[in-house]
């Protein structure tokens, strides 16, 4: 056995780390956390000053049972584990788990995977930093009291089965703002005025720089400019230049990587966590701008090499926040001169690639401009036109790479590049002036990638949450990524050629979405709810504070139980209040009365989702009619109209061998049904209008599917199948599932050995936690909190 065990978070990460070490040292992987919070109830103990109750995932104990024999067996434990407060915190839990001994334990830390920084690391190891792991104890214990406390209380004020969390509530609360802006902008009218003016044969494309807000004030213009001579007013040059932006922090790189790539925040991640492991990378989650002395000399040589001495620039960037770690450094290559990766995976090689531009053009010179404006027009005129001109005279960091710039919206003028020479007071001659009708737009849905910007501006969220955040708000139902086709609208063109202003009408689509985030009526309703309930947890400026009170627990200067101390009896007493006196939040919406039985007709949140209905029971005494909403829809846009078109489900769209086949909208979307049989509409299908060929095609694909499907079943056991699911085959006995025994072949399978399975608590299935069962529950486990309150006082 070695004398030295070496454990770090992932198989990848032990497996480079391996190659580096000697035959001393065994590297061993803990699979990310050994133990966390005890699943079952709270699991923190508010009156013993919010002690943890921590436990082994059933799925890790085997591997801590390895992992302390080979600690047993050592000399030394060297904990390898990541430099951020999560890294620590698991080597703090695997300190405690393993039962190791101080004097035999090893701390150390390194940003990248390569030989030089393992084994200078090796030569300076420390101890754990305590103040770190409680950053994330106080993180980890937070946000389970909110959890914990705030679910509950929307199982019984909204629907079963929701969730809350401290920074995703937030997250969903910028979307639904958001939504709420565009719903209710009012776009407004106005008119582009450019032209193009002649120099012999050379084109000079101009604008004017003011709006026309009406037809009648853009038409005389228009009138104004047929009876003048045109010429340059004004030439004026002026040098510029472009500076690179500084190398990529975590969210620096999410941003860049959605807009340059397409990929989405979590891709992002995944990417940069196997590039980091394979030693290509530094760490990927960070803040900080910082490059080391080492990084920018290596940077310097290989721009020495490949571009020459003028491109190169060393640049000391340093970060505007004052929470972010300058120990710590920026993402950037392990190795300069590699250009490019030599990968079969084509992610990893386009991330890489916009990893190592990034970096090494911010070691690169400025680019040197020249910017030209010209001026045109005629002293009659009240408006000028412009314009302008750029022309790169050194190239600089520009021969590598080019910022995206998140803000932009749709770039509509003409691409700026090189003007003809001209001289004040030359005539130039009229072509065209053109003015174009444009709209007022409000502020853009987010993507992933500005949400991040948003989240990091507000100062929520941390690099290693921003990722698990926007995923979890998705998983959640809170947030959709949709697209969307856009609507056709009319718009006018002015245009003056000669003497004569013809008008013309022309069509665009307008409103096109692409890979934005939409909140749910459910998220629009929970956040709605929060917000007027619990406006401390909901404020921005409140989450930013909790994140630099993380912070201080980080640098010590802060203890960790007093912060929790001071944030949970409000909260608490805020929870109680909410449980007592609120009513239920439906975001219930009247649109108006049912002409054929005169009564009322609601949209709302109903059990199962977004609903209508005609009636209310309260007031007519008769039992509503009831609908769902399709999937483009919302309880806060839907018009009385559109609710009404949905009673008309469920219609009958033919005829099939014999049976009805009928088109509906239910709990999981529109769907057509023939028999007992239910097979789900597409995206593209509308069960207001889907044919019966459609339909058949649909069914046939469906029993298609499920003869697949089936491997085995047993006569005189209907209720007992093995099926082939998502991740392989399984059991299914009535409405159970159980997996399978690794190893196991479905088909040979006898009714006995099923049922042998399913009585093993091993293969027991997975219980979906909230719903009824866990609501009604939830009083009976917050019953100790509120006493431990009552104590103190």
């Amino acid at each position: 056995m070695s004398k030295n065990l070496v454990i770090v978070e992932s198989p990848a990460k032990a497996k480079t780390i391996e190659g580096y070490l000697g035959k001393d040292f065994t590297v061993k992987s803990s699979f990310g956390h050994v133990r966390d919070l005890a699943s079952k109830g709270l699991a923190i103990d508010v009156e013993n000053n919010f002690a943890p109750e921590y436990e082994v995932s059933s799925d890790k104990k085997a591997l801590v049972a390895e992992l302390k024999k080979l600690a047993k067996e050592s000399d030394v434990v060297w904990l390898a584990t990541d430099e951020d407060r999560e890294g620590e915190a698991i080597s703090w839990h695997l300190y405690e788990t393993l039962g190791l001994a101080k004097k035999d334990t090893k701390r150390i830390t390194f940003n990248e995977i390569t030989k030089g920084a393992i084994l200078k690391a090796i030569e300076n190891p420390r101890q754990i930093n305590k103040p770190l792991v409680d950053a994330q104890q106080a993180r980890r214990v937070l946000d389970r009291l909110v959890g914990f406390e705030l679910s509950p209380v929307l199982w019984k004020k909204v629907r079963p089965s929701l969730s809350a969390g401290r920074v995703q509530s937030v997250a969903v609360r910028l979307i639904v703002e958001r939504e709420k802006e565009i719903q209710q902008f009012n776009a407004e009218s106005y008119f582009r005025v450019t032209g193009e003016f002649l120099k012999g044969k050379e084109r000079i494309k101009a604008e004017v720089s003011k709006h026309f807000g009406t037809d009648t004030e853009v038409n005389s213009f228009l009138e104004n400019c047929a009876n003048v001579d045109f010429k340059v007013l004004d030439v004026q040059q002026k040098p510029a230049k472009k500076t690179p932006a500084s190398p990529f922090t975590t969210s620096t790189l999410q941003q860049e990587a959605s807009l340059k790539l397409g990929f989405s925040v979590s891709r992002t991640m995944q990417v940069a966590q196997k590039l980091y492991e394979a030693g290509h990378i530094t760490y990927m989650r960070t803040d900080s701008v910082n490059l080391s002395e080492t990084a920018m000399e290596g940077a310097k040589n290989e721009i020495f090499s490949a571009y020459g001495k003028e491109y190169s620039h060393p640049s000391k960037y340093t970060n505007k926040s004052s929470n972010a770690q300058e120990a710590h450094e920026a993402i950037r290559p392990t190795n300069f001169a590699m250009h490019s990766l030599n990968s079969s995976e084509r992610d990893e090689v386009r991330l890489y690639d916009l990893i190592w531009k990034r970096s090494i053009a911010s070691q690169m010179s400025h680019a040197e401009l020249e910017r030209t404006t010209i001026s045109i027009g005629n002293p009659k005129l009240p408006e000028i036109f412009q314009a302008k001109g750029e022309v790169i005279k050194f190239d600089g960091f520009l021969k590598v790479y080019l910022e995206t710039n998140l803000d932009e919206e749709e770039n509509e003028n003409e691409t700026e590049g090189l003007l003809p020479a001209v001289e004040v007071g030359e005539a130039l001659d009229r072509d065209f002036i053109r003015a174009t009708q444009r709209f007022t737009r409000p502020s853009a849905r987010y993507v992933e990638a500005s949400l991040v910007k948003k989240l990091e501006e507000l100062g929520i969220g941390r690099p290693s949450t921003y990722a698990p955040t926007i995923s979890t708000i998705q998983k959640r139902g809170y947030v959709e990524k949709q697209e969307r086709e856009g609507e056709e609208r009319a718009y006018q063109v002015l245009e003056l050629k000669g003497s004569a202003i013809d008008r013309q009408t022309k069509k665009e689509v307008t409103g096109k979405e692409k890979n934005k985030l939409f909140p749910t009526d459910i998220g629009m309703v929970v956040t709605d709810f929060l917000v007027d309930h619990f406006g401390g947890i909901m404020d921005y400026h409140f989450t930013a504070e909790v994140e630099e009170q993380f912070d201080e627990i980080a640098r010590g200067k802060m203890e960790w139980t007093d912060m929790l101390s001071s944030f949970y009896k409000p909260f608490h007493d805020n929870v109680e209040n909410t449980l007592e006196h609120s009513d239920r939040a439906t975001g219930e919406r009247e649109l108006g009365i049912d002409p054929v039985s005169n009564k009322k007709v609601i949209a709302r949140i109903g059990r199962f989702g977004p609903m209508i209905q005609i009636g209310d029971e309260k007031e007519d005494g008769d039992k509503p009619r009831f609908a769902s909403l399709l999937g483009n829809q919302s309880i806060h846009t839907i018009t009385l109209e559109e609710a009404l078109e949905l009673f008309k489900l469920p219609r009958l769209v033919g005829e099939f061998e014999g049976q009805e086949v009928k088109a509906n909208s239910g709990r999981f979307g529109p769907y057509v049904q023939i028999g007992k049989l239910f097979v789900s509409l597409k995206k593209e299908d509308d069960p207001m209008t889907v044919t019966l060929e459609r339909a058949i095609e649909l069914i046939q694909e469906k029993r298609e599917v499920e003869a697949n499907r089936l491997i085995k079943d047993f006569p005189g056991r209907e209720d007992v199948q093995l099926l082939n699911g998502r991740y392989g085959a399984y059991l299914k006995i009535g409405k159970d599932n159980f997996k399978l025994p690794k190893g196991t072949d479905a088909a040979t399978l006898t009714l006995e050995e099923c049922l042998a399975i399913a009585n093993d608590p091993a293969n027991a299935p997975k219980k979906k936690p909230g719903g009824r069962a866990a609501a009604k529950k939830a009083p009976a486990k917050k019953a100790a909190p509120k006493k431990a309150v009552a104590k103190k006082k």
